[in-house]
């Protein structure tokens, strides 16, 4: 990977026109152009996802699945195509083994709920402690109807799972394991593929949050070998309001449905009812029908970028973004390497085990006031304890900033940002 200095000739693509293909980056927030870096909330849309979703409205707009006149055949086939685009973006092995979801807060509800009679008192269920709230407070809930037992799994000194007391848990033979992909609050990553063997070693159901994952890295099921993998549409520049949730066909047939009515039955009778099969069996309701026409189109979008070069950017971009931070000066970074006396090291080498994101405080100062001042320059960064409490607790902090970047994001944002970030560095120091 060439070094940060020259980052730009990295990027053997156009990717200012990239960057074009997403009207809301065009626009300025008083008198300064807006710099968006807050991907990893919600990401920005480009035009495609905008088009696909106004056609299906004006076109297309009829209920799936259940009419036999023309705009529900083509709106059930755009609907339906979208499944098949999802097994290959991320190569599961076959369709009724994709199910939509609201996104992955739904996603790992379904799962925990579904799970609920096969899991026994005193069951030990494994979470890690960078996870969000979305994938801790659903296996509580499942904890509480169960009697089983949640163990967090401890963090190293430096914010990274700690794989020797993941090793130690290990021996307590967990009936489920929940991962992150990548910290949404922090951007470390996480060595799924040898954690997921190592679970199911001892026989544990695995599920990964990969919400901040799969807009960035290229995302293989079947390798990584989990139970379930679960992630969000508008995280990866589709729309709010759809999501996935990937399961092995066994398992995900085993599930008992968190929601029964419309479209997921087979028959019913005032005596007794029996579900579909899979997907429509985890299907209830009218889906987000438009919504996942614009997941397909992001997908789409995806799949015709050059994503190896856009991953090379976007690491030299966080790698870029941390030295800077560093060379600021009264900065306090998180989730990054340390020594062993806890200080942080200078980041001299161009790689980073950060994905898509940095958390950061400007020293001594609260994390809103920060934010609040930056946002008056037209920065846009999350600044809060991030839906990570116990991740904030661990790090003893009531919160923190965080800048995340995307696809569109450039050296210019970076550069801006660090010069807002100076200006409240003298405003407040």
């Amino acid at each position: 990977m060439k070094p940060a200095s020259s980052l730009s000739s990295a990027v053997l693509f156009d990717h200012q026109a990239l960057r074009d293909q997403f009207p809301a980056l065009k626009q300025t927030i008083g008198d300064h152009p807006l710099c968006y870096l807050d991907t990893a909330a919600t990401s920005q849309k480009p035009q495609a996802v905008i088009d696909a979703m106004t056609e299906y409205y004006q076109l297309n707009n009829a209920n799936v699945h259940r009419a036999a006149h023309q705009l529900s055949a083509r709106a059930t086939q755009q609907y339906e195509a979208v499944r098949q685009q999802v097994v290959e973006f991320i190569h599961a092995q076959r369709q009724d083994e994709i199910i939509f979801t609201h996104g992955t807060t739904e996603s790992i509800n379904m799962v925990a709920y579904g799970l609920t009679s096969q899991i026994k008192p005193n069951d030990v269920i494994l979470i890690d402690t960078a996870a969000h709230h979305a994938n801790i407070v659903p296996w509580q809930e499942l904890a509480k109807r169960t009697g089983a037992v949640i163990k967090p799994i401890p963090l190293t000194i430096d914010a990274q799972l700690d794989i020797a007391a993941f090793d130690q848990l290990l021996a307590l033979k967990p009936k489920v394991v929940a991962l992150c992909h990548v910290s949404n609050a922090l951007g470390t990553l996480n060595p799924v593929n040898e954690l997921v063997a190592k679970a199911k070693a001892v026989g544990a159901l695995t599920l990964v949050d990969g919400a901040q994952a799969i807009a960035h890295l290229t995302v293989d099921v079947q390798q990584i070998d989990c139970d379930f993998y679960v992630f969000s549409g508008h995280k990866m520049y589709g729309p709010t309001g759809v999501g996935i949730l990937y399961g092995r066909f066994h398992q995900l047939d085993q599930l008992t449905p968190m929601l029964t009515g419309g479209e997921m039955i087979k028959t019913v009778s005032f005596e007794q009812t029996e579900f579909g099969a899979l997907p429509n069996r985890l299907e209830a309701g009218t889906p987000a029908i438009a919504e996942v026409i614009g997941l397909g189109a992001a997908i789409h979008f995806l799949q015709q970028l050059p994503r190896e070069q856009l991953l090379a950017h976007e690491q030299q971009l966080i790698h870029y973004l941390q030295q800077q931070l560093q060379q600021l000066g009264a900065i306090e970074l998180y989730g990054i390497a340390k020594d062993s006396h806890g200080e942080q090291k200078l980041l001299t080498e161009n790689h980073s085990h950060n994905v898509g994101a940095v958390a950061f405080n400007l020293q001594g100062e609260h994390h809103q006031d920060v934010g609040i001042l930056l946002d008056q320059q037209a920065v846009a960064v999350r600044c809060g304890h991030h839906c990570a409490m116990p991740l904030m607790t661990s790090l003893n902090l009531s919160g923190c900033c965080r800048a995340s970047i995307g696809i569109y994001t450039n050296k210019q944002d970076v550069d801006q940002f660090i010069h807002a970030l100076n200006t409240v560095k003298e405003l407040l120091l």
